[in-house]
């Protein structure tokens, strides 16, 4: 399993030093430095990348992404792929993801658990940029809710936003992909294949119960490909 660089892992405490917004309550009920980012991150050559919102209350506990109620949600369905019965614990649940690869749009816990400002995300997405593309060598990126779809957009060509919001606004939006070339933080081109899903909070009443169906299909889709 991988860390941050320690030069990357700086970049984010200097960056989250100054950042207003930050649920200080919380990491001091967990005794943990708000200045220190939360990711999942994995092997470098995971087939998939999970790419989610921020992380909440559970996250900043466990210093792990996806582990909240809806986080927990997404990992039953890893780990009913692999084994059998009902995931019960939380190494059950941080077991499940370990084949995948794991981030956030901004990797902190904001107050009242809303989406940070664009401002937050365009400060964060070079550093983020960088983990994605320079962590992880795979190309398929599960991204789960409109933040984190569209998050693709920030600091690119601005007919990369047309074409995600053309996607996002077909029905088919969660059964179809979307391939884009992303260019990294270091002026490279990256081509990835985008698979977006709803965001599996149980407060996304929409689509909550409709998720693990349709995390299953994309799940299968990109196993048969490979």
């Amino acid at each position: 399993m991988q860390s941050l660089p320690p030069p990357l892992l700086a970049r984010f405490q200097t960056e989250a030093t100054d950042l207003p917004g930050v649920d200080t309550a919380v990491y001091d009920a967990a005794g943990r430095d708000r200045r220190e980012p939360v990711f999942g991150l994995g092997p470098r050559e995971s087939r998939i990348a999970f790419f989610g919102r921020d992380p909440g209350r559970d996250e900043i506990h466990h210093g792990v992404p996806f582990i909240g109620a809806g986080g927990r949600q997404l990992r039953r369905v890893l780990y009913r792929r692999h084994h059998q019965g009902e995931m019960v614990t939380t190494d059950q649940a941080m077991a499940a993801g370990e084949p995948y690869f794991w981030l956030n749009t901004v990797p902190y816990k904001p107050l009242g658990n809303k989406a940070w400002s664009m401002a937050v995300k365009r400060r964060f997405q070079p550093l983020v940029a960088a983990v994605l593309t320079e962590l992880w060598a795979g190309e398929d990126v599960i991204t789960l809710g409109r933040e984190a779809f569209f998050w693709f957009a920030i600091h690119q060509p601005g007919g990369l936003q047309q074409t995600l919001m053309h996607h996002w606004q077909q029905p088919t939006r969660f059964e179809t992909s979307l391939t884009i070339d992303y260019s990294t933080p270091s002026g490279e081109t990256r081509c990835l294949r985008l698979h977006p899903l709803p965001h599996p909070s149980p407060l996304n009443a929409t689509w909550f119960k409709r998720f693990p169906d349709l995390l299953e299909h994309r799940l299968d889709e990109l196993e048969v490909r490979a």
